[in-house]
């Protein structure tokens, strides 16, 4: 069955006197509907979260932006690290006027979500973390390597050339040091301050990130459910959007009561 799909057009915002591009969504709806931020993985960029995105835009504000280096945003002399990516999405969430939001990421995407909870918790208020890495009983890069080329036959090809083109964009040193901060971060140690309602899936045939890792990551994380796609890889925003879709708005409406709750007992607790 096919979902309605929405628009999308692209954005661009000057932040720290860098242009930063996104894809946002252009349906009409109400001022108090959701907003959505989806946020890429490792050197690709908002370019393959286009299918997801355009599922979501019928039912909520969705963003989509390239991090400063990647995709079609301005690239700086240096490689942003961690906490300078964590940084600068919400100061573009200042420049755009998004005060909280969901946010949803893929894989590197995940790690720079789980940075940011930990520095501005009140702007985050869900999380959907989509094959999140890096799964700490593999954290080389010849194992991240061979997990990666056996998740291969999972993704839709039409992924690939979407993915070298991001990656020419970058260049290879932004290429060689996105990927070293990628294996130096210890997601594992900031789990456990995400205090938000967090969403984990899992493609089953996700070599990339194990049932056991999936399951690690739920336990470490205070408030927390695990999705597990059926058939489906590690890239699920690309090859399974449909139903990454499909779960990210059955946990947003499930949450939606319980967040109401906790703004009620937040505002009576100044009362």
């Amino acid at each position: 069955m096919n979902l309605p799909k929405g628009r999308l057009q692209s954005h661009y915002t000057t932040v720290d006197g860098l242009i930063i591009h996104a894809r946002k969504s252009q349906e009409p709806l109400l001022e108090s509907t959701p907003v959505v931020i989806l946020v890429h993985g490792v050197v690709v960029s908002s370019r393959y979260m286009i299918p997801t995105a355009e599922l979501l835009a019928p039912y909520y504000q969705v963003y989509a932006p390239d991090f400063p280096g990647y995709g079609e945003s301005e690239k700086p002399k240096h490689v942003l690290e961690l906490p300078e990516l964590a940084n600068i999405l919400c100061r573009w969430m200042d420049a755009v006027g998004i005060e909280r939001a969901t946010m949803l990421g893929n894989s590197f995407g995940c790690q720079v979500i789980a940075e940011f909870g930990l520095r501005y918790p009140d702007r985050l208020e869900r999380a959907v973390l989509q094959g999140p890495t890096i799964d700490r009983h593999a954290r080389n890069l010849p194992q991240q390597l061979w997990r990666f080329m056996l998740n291969a036959p999972f993704e839709d090809p039409s992924q690939a050339p979407l993915q070298v083109y991001d990656y020419w964009l970058a260049g290879l040193p932004r290429i060689v040091r996105t990927i070293q901060i990628a294996l130096s971060d210890r997601i594992e140690t900031k789990l456990p301050y995400l205090h938000v309602p967090t969403l984990v899936v899992r493609g089953q045939e996700d070599p990339v990130v194990s049932q056991q890792w999936a399951e690690e990551v739920v336990n470490l994380l205070p408030n927390a459910r695990l999705a597990v796609i059926p058939g489906g890889g590690h890239t699920l925003n690309y090859s399974a959007p449909l139903e990454l879709s499909r779960v990210t708005r059955a946990f947003i409406e499930a949450t939606r009561s319980q967040l109401l709750q906790k703004e009620r007992l937040d505002e009576n607790t100044f009362l």
